[in-house]
């Protein structure tokens, strides 16, 4: 073993002293690079480039490492351009982007090629949830020699050093005493001062044992050390809300995640095995039922929002990026149903929508046409589709494996006979009509003044984006940048010179129109293109078309008379055509008022497109969601307080416990060398205005491995059908705040109990909380029966006292085991708070007053606590959790907004530091 690691160490010194190679790009020369590993091994780098600092990939982005020329590049050059022993290729982020290498030795390409493989590997080992149950006995191998290769002389044990380093990549700081009392308790063989690989997975348990998971099991276990088949199933049953819950069940439960023999032969689950069970996808908080269709699908297609992309075939902005063809394949991987124009369209999939964005003359129209009846045969046949005895659209399920095209019609009063007719050109942007209309009735406007025009729309957008940014940093950056190798720069002077021909277009354009040919006419039935000029009128088979300016109007002055056009026609919105940078707008609006296309840049990763994943993630990502009932029939305004007068709401308790392998926030200004991490986690609720809001736990010093925040914040939502609800993680600086990762979910997909929130595009980091749902009334009061989790003393709520309390000061393994785990609760710097209306609980950590000393001697004596337990086990008075608003303290809440940013998102302790995304 100790050969192979001096072999890998090999590699890994050559790839961080670095190789000159020739990194090719399609339909042009390749070009000369120094590539080199970076001194963490966290990422690829490479000089000269304009990118400077951001020439870079991360190893945790790549997800194949390919052997000579497979790759689509490799292809494009002639038989013995290359030798194959030279050639290889990166697979990296979501959209499977290639890097294409050509060494000068086959040597060269074989070190990276190993050594890539090997860091790869010991990433990609945990990269998929269904791994996550894998026990911490095998854990401790990356640690020690994989992906953080603590073993730095490769004698294949560690020296305390050695440890105390990996402590700190690890991200998590511990009393240096206490590092050397585990490690000397660990230290069992005769080679003293050093850890052999079974010793150090002894280290590794000590200091990884979960705190929050090892009480919640004394909990249930009559304080032992595991659970049997009948407590398991009191767990599933009170606390995870299963039912029907059998022995067999649990049976089945233990010989899956219990790693130890003994324990599997009596039928228990020990702290290992449950640590497991928590940690596998039994564990997560989404409803793994969702991951499949579930929804109805057999009502008329104006009842579901649909998933739809704006510009398909663009990877990045929209005036100077490449068009590719793959673009497709890739957004309808993602889940999205609707495109824009695919004229070799083999990579569609069934039951979707073709947008044609038609700017084509006749004969080529009459061409296109026949392409879509030849490529897509009888899936453009519609005759057996029959519209229901209401005259309203057919269903998802009877437009299975049917494609329908979008676009013009031919008006019903021209002749049969004629091929070709004119059509009004009515899907322009309408912030660039408007500038028409301008120019047109001032004859003296230059074009001068019209770029002007352009250039102020444009500026408010920028500014908007940087607002943005301060919530999230890779929001509304490009995820793909130009193949020619010109990188996308996203200034102020760089947009305008863009504008240019934006602005000479405008200073053309005139209301138009256009001649369309019957053949292409005919294949549009039920999705005919329309523009709005008055939502008032109506047509059952029509999509209408406007822009976020315009649909921002309408529901800003007809948002119930827009909600009722919407349930019997589609609706389309598309982004304003000054996002020449590709971003995208905040698209929770426009669903709340019952839009059903809103088109996105789906090559702009961020914020956006994460909460649309979110969204039609909660029925199978098949891009389509049914709307709730209110929105299909009568009456409903999404902008007013109380849309549901005198009805049940449903009240969200979020119990934040802990987080789990918190990793440094991205491209930090500290790098890895840098102080650990101080995280708090933000959870914002995203729906209808009234239900929008945020809170936060206070910030952990110092632990990003294993923080505590045991902190409960309360929700309440008139409509949890629309909603999301975004979990983001945030590390405290004194001069800001860095983002660390988030994972947005529909709150239906949502399951109650202790779950598991991972983090999106992380291995294992996550955080792991309690959720509860209740019916409430009025503002904010309980309706009877419910029992929930409101205490004005959080240390009322905490799993230290309720499993004190159920332990009743008896004396057992556990209060050994616990004063030996990193996880011990740790001294916190308290949140900024500020008001927060209707419900709030009091999240004061009275533990916090005292040193973590003081709670290990606690935690030695497990004094039992005179409070009721925070699980279910009876009816509790509530009324304590409702306070007057005046007297109540919050968290940063923001209430009653339509959109989903904020202006003073992002402004902690301190000014708030501006991140970009590295693609």
């Amino acid at each position: 073993m100790v050969s192979l690691f001096v072999y890998l160490e090999k590699c890994m010194s050559s790839m961080q002293t670095g190789t000159q190679m020739v990194k090719l790009r399609g339909g042009s020369r390749g070009l000369v690079r120094y590539f080199y590993l970076d001194q963490h091994k966290s990422c690829i780098r490479w000089r000269p480039s304009r990118k400077n600092e951001k020439a870079k990939i991360s190893i945790d982005s790549i997800r194949e490492v390919c052997e000579g020329k497979q790759s689509e590049i490799f292809q494009r050059y002639s038989e013995g351009s290359f030798d194959p022993n030279c050639c290889f290729s990166l697979y990296y982020g979501e959209r499977l982007e290639s890097l294409d290498l050509v060494s000068s030795m086959g040597e060269e390409a074989r070190t990276w090629i190993t050594g890539l493989k090997y860091l790869v590997a010991g990433i990609s080992d945990e990269d998929s949830l269904a791994k996550r149950q894998r026990t911490r006995d095998q854990y401790p191998f990356l640690c020690m020699f994989g992906s953080f290769w603590a073993d730095k002389n490769g004698d294949g044990s560690l020296s305390i050093s050695e440890v105390l380093h990996l402590l700190h990549k690890l991200n998590v700081n511990l009393p240096r005493q206490k590092v050397k009392q585990m490690f000397k308790e660990a230290d069992t063989d005769d080679n003293q001062g050093t850890l052999g690989f079974e010793e150090f997975c002894s280290f590794y348990k000590m200091m990884s044992t979960r705190r929050d998971l090892y009480l919640l099991m004394l909990t249930y276990s009559n304080h032992m050390d595991h659970l049997d088949t009948s407590n398991l199933a009191r767990f599933l049953e009170l606390d995870q809300k299963m039912t029907k819950v059998t022995k067999d069940h649990c049976l089945e439960i233990v010989n899956k995640f219990e790693p130890c023999p003994e324990n599997q032969k009596q039928g228990v689950l020990g702290i290992d095995g449950f640590t497991s069970y928590m940690r596998s996808p039994e564990g997560d908080i989404f409803n793994p039922e969702h991951n499949v269709v579930t929804q109805d699908m057999s009502q008329p297609l104006c009842n579901y929002f649909i998933a739809s992309s704006h510009n398909t075939y663009l990877m990045g902005d929209q005036l100077m990026s490449q068009s590719r063809l793959d673009m497709y394949a890739w957004v309808l991987q993602a889940g999205c149903r609707c495109v824009e124009v695919c004229t070799s369209a083999h990579t569609v999939e069934v039951r979707m929508i073709l947008s044609i964005e038609n700017h084509c003359s006749v004969p080529q129209q009459k061409k296109m046409a026949q392409y879509l009846v030849e490529v897509m045969g009888d899936k453009l046949d519609l005759s057996a589709i029959k519209a229901d005895e209401r005259g309203r659209l057919p269903s998802p399920d009877t437009l299975k494996g049917k494609i329908l095209i979008k676009g013009k019609k031919l008006p019903s009063n021209i002749d049969e006979d004629n091929e070709e007719g004119d059509v009004t050109d009515e899907d322009s942007a309408d912030e660039m009509e408007d500038d028409c209309k301008l120019i047109n009735g001032d004859t003296s406007m230059t074009r001068k003044q019209v770029e002007n025009v352009a250039k102020k729309k444009l500026d408010n957008l920028m500014k908007e984006s940087k607002i943005r940014d301060q919530e999230d940093p890779d929001s509304f950056t490009l995820a793909a940048q130009p193949r020619s190798g010109k990188t996308t720069d996203k200034s102020p002077s760089k947009m305008y010179q863009r504008c240019v021909p934006l602005a000479h277009w405008l200073f053309s354009c005139r209301k138009k129109t256009m001649k369309l040919t019957r053949a292409l006419s005919d294949l549009v039935k039920y999705t005919k293109s329309v523009g709005v000029s008055d939502i008032e009128k109506q047509g059952d088979w029509q999509v209408s078309s406007l822009s976020e300016t315009k649909a921002h109007q309408i529901m800003q002055q007809k948002a119930d008379t827009f909600i009722h056009f919407n349930q019997r026609q589609l609706s389309r919105v598309y982004p304003s055509s000054y996002r020449v940078d590709s971003s995208n707008f905040n698209p929770q609006p426009f669903w709340n008022a019952g839009c059903h296309l809103v088109a996105l840049n789906y090559q702009s990763e961020g914020r956006v497109l994460q909460l649309n994943r979110a969204k039609f993630n909660s029925n199978g990502n098949c891009g389509f969601i049914l709307k709730p009932a209110c929105m299909c029939e009568g009456a409903f305004n999404p902008m007013i307080e109380d849309p549901f007068p005198g009805q049940m709401k449903k009240q969200l308790v979020l119990k934040i416990i802990s987080g789990q392998q918190l990793p440094k926030p991205k491209d930090s200004m500290l790098g890895d060398r840098g102080e650990i991490i101080d995280p708090f986690v933000e959870v914002e609720i995203i729906g209808l205005p009234v239900d929008c809001c945020k809170e936060q736990t206070r910030v952990v010093d110092d632990n990003g491995f294993n923080p505590m925040w045991e902190e409960t914040l309360v929700f309440t939502l008139h409509m949890p059908e629309l909603a999301l609800v975004r979990f983001l993680v945030w590390d405290h600086d004194p001069i800001g705040q860095d983002f660390i990762g988030q994972r947005t979910i529909a709150f239906n997909s949502m399951i109650p109990g202790y779950r598991h929130v991972y983090l999106e595009g992380m291995e294992a980091a996550s955080i792991f909380v309690h959720v509860s749902v209740h019916d409430i009334t009025g503002k904010g009061k309980v309706s009877s029966g419910i029992k929930g989790l409101f205490h004005r003393n959080p240390k009322q709520t905490s799993l230290d006292s309720h499993a004190a309390a159920q332990l009743s000061h008896k004396h057992t393994f556990g209060a050994h085991l616990l004063r030996r785990t990193a996880s011990a609760p740790t001294k916190v710097l308290p949140k900024v708070k500020e008001g927060f209306p209707e419900i709030a609980t009091d999240t004061k950590d009275y533990r916090s007053e005292g040193t973590s000393e003081d709670r290990e001697l606690e935690d030695s004596h497990l004094i039992a606590s005179s409070q009721p337990p925070l699980l279910h086990q009876g009816t509790w008075d509530t009324t304590a959790a409702v306070a007057p608003a005046a007297s109540r303290q919050g968290t940063n809440r923001h209430h009653g907004t339509n959109e989903a940013f904020h202006p003073d998102e992002g402004k902690g302790k301190g000014s708030p530091r501006f991140l970009r995304y590295i693609p």
